[in-house]
């Protein structure tokens, strides 16, 4: 049993870790402002566990562009399709956090957060334009910001090409 108590994370030097915490405030900070300067809704909440992974492991596969935003606009996809489809059927929301979940792994851009986004399409009921907003051009923006900040504070991200 003391095996699920065990922390596998390697320790953060206490610099990185607050490093981290600065991107991810800068991230939401700036995305949340540009939302409001434009009128337009660009910050949902999985996002805030997608700026975990962006600025406290850069390094990580999951962290990597093409997985924060392919992930993200697939697993929405799938849950407005659902959505539409099965309006109001609960195991529905169920159905689409599974085939999110195939659907990244089959593709190679599996984001965990992104799960998350099923849930949030069931309970919210919002139309296609979702897609484009917030969820493609608020990760995008994510991407960018992140990108950005790890430039400035010498961290390699996104990950070179093999």
């Amino acid at each position: 049993m003391r095996h699920f108590f065990v922390r596998h994370q390697p320790p953060h030097r206490p610099h990185i870790a607050l490093l981290a915490g600065l991107g991810g405030l800068a991230a939401i900070g700036v995305t949340g402002a540009f939302s409001l300067h434009a009128g337009v809704p660009l910050l949902i909440a999985p996002f805030g566990a997608s700026c975990v992974l962006l600025f406290s492991l850069p390094g990580s596969p999951l962290s990597q562009p093409m997985n924060v935003v392919g992930g993200h606009v697939v697993s929405s996809a799938i849950a407005l399709g659902l959505h539409m489809l099965l309006p109001g059927a609960w195991w529905a929301a169920a159905l689409a956090v599974g085939l999110a979940i195939t659907l990244m792994a089959l593709l190679r851009v599996t984001h965990p957060p992104a799960g998350a986004d099923p849930l949030l399409v069931f309970a919210a009921d919002p139309n296609w334009g979702f897609l484009a907003m917030p969820v493609l051009i608020g990760s995008v923006s994510l991407v960018v910001i992140a990108a950005v900040f790890h430039r400035l504070t010498g961290t390699v991200y996104p990950l070179k090409a093999p």
